[in-house]
């Protein structure tokens, strides 16, 4: 099993969304959060102040899926968050050790469909 970690601009969650609901993924947590990457923020232009933003609001998107679902998945998140613009964001994929159910204490791939 595998964790994708994405983070997203929050304009593109509904496409992101309806991107994993139509490959029937498993479930998923969001988070509001902010960050900045490379680019190290925004500077914006008020009547006459310069006003630099640091630190930007993103959407960190979690799901566990199965391994024979990472590709799929992948592609469908690049495909969905993709603006061709800086601060679009990364999608990190990690192992799962283990995974369980509390209501049913399910383990494994049973736990997460």
């Amino acid at each position: 099993m595998k964790k994708i970690e994405t983070y997203i601009r929050p304009d593109k969650f509904p496409d992101v969304q309806m991107a994993l609901d139509n490959l029937g993924s498993p479930g998923m947590t969001v988070t509001e959060i902010r960050g900045h990457g490379m680019q190290k923020g925004v500077t914006h232009q008020w009547k006459s102040e310069t006003i630099k933003v640091d630190l930007l609001p993103k959407l960190k998107i979690e799901t566990v899926v199965q391994d024979r679902d990472v590709p799929k998945t992948v592609e469908a998140i690049l495909e969905a968050a993709n603006s061709g613009q800086p601060g679009d964001g990364k999608i990190f994929v990690t192992s799962v050790e283990e995974v369980y159910r509390i209501r049913t204490k399910e383990s494994g791939e049973r736990a997460i469909s």
